[in-house]
């Protein structure tokens, strides 16, 4: 049987890298990714620099890539204005699809990776457990206009589609600071470093509400699983770990994991409070002999915001992966110790 032959779309992100790493782990693909930089995961894959932003340059960079079977698409930039932001990530997706299809006469599938910003978990509180056949909120929102675009476009082809919907992603990737588990980590650094106790930093109600996430090696599975089974053509599915925590139950855990005592709640915007601590961050780089990475792309304190803000319950429904044959799940606990273990061992966090 002949190989299948991916084209990942934002190889170095927490989602792209696991996935890239997983399909090299597998042998049974032929890979391209596309990223700035080379993702540092070993293996045999081509590399391809390109800005997807940039049609002609798409064009230039993609032109030549034949017998790609699957498209994942990972990548995506942020923008402080809506519709900038909506314009702008569709035109990665169709910059790329536009410059590949052509020549992947072979094509086969089309993923997208969403959210549960699908369900506007992001404006305030919303219905769950959320399923994949809720409403749509007032737009705008990238997630329904790439998933418009893929169903319009997909009219009359050969290829088929799907999208997953994880929340709250967990991963080993160095320079993607949209990760839970560094902001926990190099938090709970600093913190340790002034002398504080591990004070979960978010608001009275989100200490006590329902919270998921999912691990990013779980989510590579789940892609793979929804991109090459027939049943799953044209679906969307949520992803998480399929348990759920509450953080005052779980902090207790994270602080004995670091070594430290629990103090008080302390309901703070890390973005103001972890601005000036880039010294603090470096002085324990120094210390510990970690990687050096700039303090603002090691981590970043606004998703640390996003995440210990609301005060409702944000839970998915995993019954439609569940009836459609994925029955993975992974204990969120274990998954956060496994991975800090992980960037333990690979000097981005301190060992003590």
């Amino acid at each position: 049987m002949a190989k299948r032959k991916a084209l990942i779309a934002g190889g170095t992100g927490v989602v792209g890298r696991n996935l890239l790493k997983h399909l090299v782990d597998t042998g049974e693909w032929e890979i391209v990714v596309l990223s700035r930089r080379k993702p540092d995961v070993p293996g045999e894959y081509e590399h391809v620099a390109v800005d997807l932003l940039d049609a002609e340059n798409c064009r230039q960079q993609l032109g030549h890539l034949t017998g790609i079977t699957h498209i994942f698409f990972a990548a995506y930039v942020d923008r402080p204005e809506l519709t900038d932001w909506v314009e702008s990530n569709v035109r990665l997706l169709r910059n790329l699809v536009e410059a590949v299809e052509a020549n992947a006469t072979d094509l086969e599938h089309i993923h997208l990776v969403h959210g549960t910003k699908w369900y506007g978990n992001h404006l305030g509180p919303f219905k769950t457990p959320a399923k994949e056949g809720d409403a749509r909120h007032m737009p705008p929102n990238f997630y329904y206009d790439q998933w418009d675009y893929l169903v319009e476009r997909q009219k009359g082809k050969q290829w088929t589609y799907s999208s997953v919907r994880p929340h709250a992603i967990c991963g080993f990737a160095l320079g993607n600071p949209m990760n839970l588990t560094m902001v926990i980590a190099v938090y709970a650094a600093i913190s340790k470093e002034l002398g504080l106790p591990l004070s979960h930093p978010g608001s009275p109600g989100n200490f006590h509400a329902l919270y998921q996430c999912t691990d990013s090696r779980l989510l590579a599975r789940a892609i793979v699983w929804m991109s090459t089974n027939e049943s799953c053509a044209n679906e969307a599915f949520n992803i998480t770990n399929g348990d759920l925590i509450r953080w005052e139950n779980t902090w207790p855990r994270i602080a004995d994991y670091f070594h430290m005592e629990v103090g008080p709640r302390r309901q703070l915007s890390l973005v103001k409070y972890m601005a000036d601590k880039g010294p603090i961050w470096d002085r324990i780089v120094s210390r510990y002999g970690l990687r050096k990475v700039p303090y603002e792309q090691i981590v970043s304190w606004a998703y640390g915001d996003f995440v210990f803000t609301p005060e409702f319950d944000i839970i998915s429904d995993m019954g439609k992966a569940r009836r459609f044959g994925f029955h993975e799940s992974v204990d969120t606990e274990e998954m956060f110790f496994g991975l800090w273990d992980q960037f333990r061992a690979a000097g981005i966090i301190p060992a003590a």
